[in-house]
């Protein structure tokens, strides 16, 4: 094998110095150093206007990002304190101006821009950051309607987070004492560039942290409130961090940032907005002055509503008064009512004991009546279902009831006397005689013993002519009758009514 001559101009086997070349090789290291000396000197301070891409914050606080435009991209860095000191929150598709200077990284041979200065490109890239901040707290519920706190009517203590060297601060407490004058706690921050938005934050939330009863006394109201000036000036109270601090506010807040025609998201937010910091205190506040004469005008009211029943009282009094009618008036419908009761009481009475009499007079206790009341007693018996005891004990009742009820119909029956020797008269149409007249003037009659009856007629009717007497019958007193019993004498004939 030849080695190749290392005169003929290609490269040989091994690296080999020629004579008379002093170009040393460079590592890779001394390369890159160089490049980055290079870039650093002639790229030492640049602006690039670009579109932000793949924003992300590290943990220790340094931003990475890509600029880029239609053709090209360029990565970049922003060291931690230049990140923290900047005015707004920065986001992919956000059009910026960042200045700083070139460099390399030599760990994956790539050039970047160090960062230390980055603007928002235009006040329509940051109108247009506003507009897409809004949205996403709006989808959030921030700014809800709901979530709107009525503000207290009267608050005894006002916290106001503004500047404290600025003229909002004067004109609110100048408004505060000629309407109502009010305890006032003021947190002074800066309302304007960098850190602002982090102190006004802090403030909201200090106030939010005060216990009520505590040595500092606890405010009813916040007011954070700043001057007008441009979008940039007011650009603090549009960052995020104060947003979600007057929305997470337990107190509720009036804002009162910059004059009429500015509008900030911390507005949005907000429990009320005031147009001015003037109009902030006339919100917060009413006028003591108004309200004193309001309670006046209450107070006469109330004396008149309170007197005014007392007078239409009188009135009617004395009115009722006059038509009164006079004790004597009034008791004669009831004297009268009473005497007519009186005599309504008299004849019910009188009735009542008429009835009763009639109702007296018209029982009549007969055989067919006791015999219906025992056979309807033998029904219901029949139709008891009781215990033994219970029908004997009722039975016994109802035989000792049944027998009083037997010896009082023997007694009433009136042909129980005839076995004692008593005898019926009837007439032909078989009503009772009862008296000797009658049986007198009677053509015949029939007379009922205890074993049958007979015909009979009296003396000297023609009944007995056709018998053969002609004396006529004469009734006698039954004490005469009695006189011949007694002397032993007898008559003729036996009369019929001894």
């Amino acid at each position: 094998m030849v080695s190749p001559d290392p005169s003929d101009g290609n490269g040989g086997l091994v690296a080999r110095e020629k004579q008379g070349d002093n170009a040393a090789p460079l590592t890779i290291t001394e390369i890159s150093t160089l490049l980055k000396r290079t870039v650093e000197d002639r790229f030492g301070f640049v602006r690039l206007r670009g579109e932000l891409s793949g924003v992300k914050r590290a943990a220790s606080g340094h931003l990475y990002l890509a600029l880029k435009d239609e053709k090209a991209v360029i990565d970049g860095v922003m060291w931690r304190g230049n990140a923290g000191r900047l005015p707004f929150n920065p986001e992919d598709g956000l059009e910026v101006v960042a200045s700083g200077k070139l460099t390399t990284y030599p760990g994956r041979s790539k050039y970047q821009i160090v960062i230390d200065r980055m603007e928002v490109a235009g006040e329509g890239a940051l109108l247009a950051l506003l507009e897409k901040t809004r949205a996403r707290l709006a989808a959030e519920g921030l700014f809800a309607p709901e979530r709107k706190r009525a503000l207290p009517f009267l608050p005894r203590t006002i916290g106001v987070v503004t500047s404290p060297t600025g003229s909002v601060i004067r004109d609110i407490l100048h408004r505060l004492a000629d309407r109502f004058p009010s305890h006032v706690i003021v947190w002074p921050v800066l309302v304007q560039g960098q850190g602002a938005a982090e102190q006004v934050a802090a403030a909201l939330r200090g106030f939010g942290a005060i216990e009520p009863g505590g040595p500092v006394a606890r405010p009813d109201l916040l007011i954070v409130a700043r001057g007008g000036g441009s979008i940039e000036d007011l650009w603090s109270f549009n960052e995020e961090i104060v947003v979600r601090a007057i929305a997470e506010s337990p107190i509720p807040v009036i804002s009162a940032v910059g004059h009429e025609t500015d509008t900030t998201l911390a507005d949005y937010a907000a429990d009320r907005r005031a147009p001015t910091p003037t109009a902030a205190a006339e919100m917060a506040v009413p006028v003591r002055a108004e309200l004193s004469a309001t309670l006046d005008d209450f107070a006469l009211r109330k004396k008149r509503a309170i007197l005014r029943p007392v007078s239409l009282g009188r009135e009617r009094l004395a009115a009722r008064a006059e038509r009164l009618p006079t004790p004597e008036t009034l008791l004669q419908p009831q004297a009268q009512k009473l005497d007519d009761l009186a005599e309504r009481l008299r004849r019910g009475l009188n009735d009542s004991a008429a009835r009763g009499r009639e109702r007296l007079g018209a029982l009549r206790l007969s055989p067919a009546m006791l015999n219906q009341r025992l056979a309807r007693a033998g029904d219901r018996l029949s139709a008891l279902r009781l215990r033994p005891e219970l029908l004997q004990d009722r039975a016994t009742r109802a035989a000792e009831r049944l027998a009083a009820l037997a010896r009082l119909h023997a007694s009433l029956d009136p042909k129980a006397p005839l076995a004692r020797g008593f005898v019926l008269v009837k007439d032909k149409a078989g009503e009772l005689i009862r008296s000797a007249k009658v049986a007198g003037s009677a053509e015949s009659f029939e007379v009922e013993f205890a074993d049958g009856s007979i015909s009979a007629a009296p003396l000297g009717s023609a009944a007995h002519a056709k018998a053969g007497h002609s004396a006529p019958a004469q009734a006698r007193p039954a004490n005469t009758a009695r006189k011949r019993k007694q002397s032993g004498t007898s008559p003729a004939q036996d009369d019929l009514f001894d």
